[in-house]
């Protein structure tokens, strides 16, 4: 009888899962079946079944030819470059969470929560016209600072391709920040408020209370944060920098996914981009069993 109900619920549990399962099947995995192009050349509007099988060729042109090398090579320090940057700085949502704790005033930390917050709902489209209005050469800044007589002509900032890590992963972060936050904001509400009372009683101060409660009941979520993180580090996304794009800029801010975007879209090159994609996606599984086994190693526990 016992074996009967146990079987039930864990067929009940199954049940309740499936419909994840499904989606995680037509979402994440059937769409690799479009790596097959990858082997083939390829050419809309030619049926898959009637292109020519050239097996390994799209993977060998990466190489063969300098320029090509070249240009990948450069995309690659982008996307290394920015990325970077990233997990340089993913200890920033964690402080933030902190610091908006520690607001007192309920009503004023709402709302710097939801200020923060909203713009991660905001399209890159969006975010691009307000840099726009902000940052082109007739916007606010280049008119305020001609009318404080600070500059003779206007600044191109969006022109420009000296600091375009930087500005995009200054965008990234306004983004994103608020939202980031929110899991390490559950992290600080489930801490056992008796470590609070014995840190008090203690006679801990405030900030000694952070460095020695707070902060260590929150390494955990952050190291898990951090580990997906660097599994998707060549996964920079597509939007942000295809509207921020231009031709002053593009040898700069052209990642893997923008990258693999203008050859499909643009150069035609749909065989070469699935390849290309194919590898990417390879290194970071690569990349997410490594930091797995990293951290069990280093915590004795990982997410995989």
């Amino acid at each position: 009888m016992r074996s009967h109900s146990m079987r039930s619920n864990s067929i009940r549990k199954f049940l309740y899962i499936s419909p994840f399962m499904v989606l995680l099947a037509v979402f994440a995995y059937y769409p690799l079946y479009g790596w097959v192009y990858a082997f083939f050349d390829y050419m809309p509007p030619i049926p898959l079944s009637q292109s020519p099988f050239v097996g390994l060729k799209w993977f060998h042109s990466l190489v063969e030819n300098q320029v090509k090398v070249d240009q990948l090579l450069q995309v690659i320090k982008n996307t290394f470059g920015i990325s970077g940057l990233s997990i340089l700085f993913s200890w920033l949502p964690m402080i933030f969470a902190i610091f908006l704790t520690e607001i007192k005033a309920v009503r004023f930390r709402k709302f710097i929560q939801t200020v923060t917050t909203l713009p991660n709902f905001i399209s890159w489209v969006l975010v691009y016209s307000l840099a726009f209005s902000m940052f082109s050469s007739e916007g606010v800044v280049n008119g305020f600072l001609s009318q404080m007589g600070l500059s003779d002509s206007p600044i191109l900032f969006l022109q420009n391709s000296d600091h375009v890590w930087i500005t995009m992963w200054i965008w990234a972060t306004w983004k994103s920040l608020g939202w980031s936050a929110i899991l390490y904001i559950a992290a600080i509400m489930s801490i056992d408020e008796s470590l609070y009372e014995a840190a008090y009683v203690d006679g801990a101060t405030r900030m000694q209370v952070i460095r020695h409660v707070v902060l260590p009941s929150m390494l955990p979520t952050y190291f898990v944060l951090l580990m997906l993180q660097i599994a998707s580090f060549l996964n920079n996304g597509l939007e942000q920098y295809f509207v921020f794009q231009n031709a002053f800029n593009k040898d700069t801010i052209q990642v893997l996914d923008l990258y693999v975007y203008n050859l499909a879209m643009g150069g035609g090159s749909y065989s070469v981009s699935v390849a290309i994609s194919m590898l990417k996606s390879l290194i970071s599984v690569v990349l997410l069993f490594s930091v797995n086994g990293l951290s069990k190693l280093l915590r004795g526990e990982g997410i995989v």
